[in-house]
């Protein structure tokens, strides 16, 4: 994905691994000193957390799901804050199943309900040094990551047939979005989770 851009700096970060995200950043640091955004855009859970019923979820797999997909937007947001030295914005990724019980979504609802309150509470940390945190939460996308949940091409469905736009939302909506969450277009906007879902959420 990196092969478009103009010398493009790729590096590897397993995010469990509080050394990795370390040496990121020091990589970051030397090469251009500052940083001015930070996109979290990764989370994870065993199959067997997404199958089945939330109440049989084991207790290794609840563990591994938050450390991956909650704890790191922490770990990966502290590691950024030192090098936004003239402020910054971070975004991270988020979905309607954290507020509401959306079938096969299960231990991941969870994870998303404690990734949209890491949001707020690092947005009210962060402010006073000009720093922004939001999050963005897209209608369901075919993407790597949606194959693994049960049910999937249902819900692409359901929402076609249920949003006021009559259609899902594009790969390319949520980067516009983005895009914008993260430039000074979005200079006053802070701890807020911004829905591109063609209006699904409302219904």
């Amino acid at each position: 994905w990196a092969a478009p851009w103009t010398d493009p700096r790729v590096l590897q970060c397993d995010v469990s691994e509080d050394d990795q995200i370390g040496r990121v950043y020091d990589t970051i640091a030397q090469q251009w000193g500052k940083l001015d955004f930070v996109t979290h855009s990764i989370a994870y859970a065993p199959r067997a957390a997404l199958e089945g019923k939330l109440l049989d979820t084991a207790r290794h797999d609840f563990l591994l799901a938050h450390d991956i997909s909650v704890y790191s937007f922490i770990a990966i947001t502290r590691g950024a804050v030192p090098l936004m030295t003239d402020g910054g914005s971070v975004l991270t990724l988020t979905y309607l199943g954290s507020e509401r019980a959306v079938p096969g979504y299960n231990v991941m609802g969870v994870c998303k309900a404690a990734l949209e309150a890491c949001v707020r509470y690092l947005a009210a940390e962060l402010g006073e040094r000009n720093i922004r945190v939001n999050a963005l939460s897209p209608g369901p996308i075919k993407t790597l990551a949606a194959r693994g949940i049960p049910g999937f091409s249902r819900m692409l469905e359901i929402v076609k047939e249920r949003a006021p736009m009559k259609r899902s939302t594009a790969a390319e909506e949520v980067g516009k979005a983005a895009v914008f969450l993260l430039s000074d277009l979005a200079s006053a906007i802070t701890g807020e989770i911004l829905y591109v879902d063609c209006g699904y959420h409302i219904m």
